[in-house]
């Protein structure tokens, strides 16, 4: 435990104000080693080398029959459609339009993959997010907000199945 403290308070009223908070200090710690045991208890088994070349072949077959479904709707063109296992992202556009999406996707729901496609192909017309890129990503998915929050709420769990 690290106690910081303005430089003019004294060790003696430090100790006291410790000591007086002891039983707080004490649940608070128990409660962190509670979450940390039920989180290591919890912990899925990262997938296995094959098993994530099944989700990238997989994945190949079904996202760039979606990106090639939202393209014209969305009214843009794209190039090279790449799919990897990334620890951090979902989908990726690049300057040049070459899309890139993450194998995890095929861990998720339709209507997942479709918001993470739509998401990547509006960046062909605005490369960023800003209120525009939103409401070009709204009119195509009128619902993306209740597919993004998924996404956040549930992401960093299928994001542990490539392990540490």
């Amino acid at each position: 435990m690290v106690v910081r403290a303005p430089r003019w308070v004294s060790k003696r009223e430090l100790d006291l104000i410790i000591k007086e908070k002891e039983p707080w200090i004490i649940a608070q710690v128990e409660k962190l080693s509670a979450k940390k045991a039920a989180y290591e208890a919890n912990r899925p088994t990262p997938l296995t080398t094959l098993e994530l070349n099944e989700l990238a072949d997989q994945a190949l077959a079904v996202i760039p029959e979606r990106v090639k479904y939202y393209a014209p709707i969305v009214g843009v063109n794209y190039g090279r459609i790449t799919i990897r296992n990334q620890r951090t992202r979902w989908g990726s556009c690049s300057g040049k339009g070459n899309l890139n999406f993450n194998c995890l996707l095929m861990k998720t729901s339709p209507e997942i993959i479709d918001y993470v496609v739509v998401h990547e192909l509006c960046h062909r017309k605005e490369m960023n997010h800003s209120a525009a890129f939103w409401k070009l990503v709204e009119n195509v998915l009128p619902d993306y907000r209740e597919r993004r929050k998924w996404l956040r709420d549930h992401g960093q769990e299928l994001m542990a199945l490539l392990g540490e």
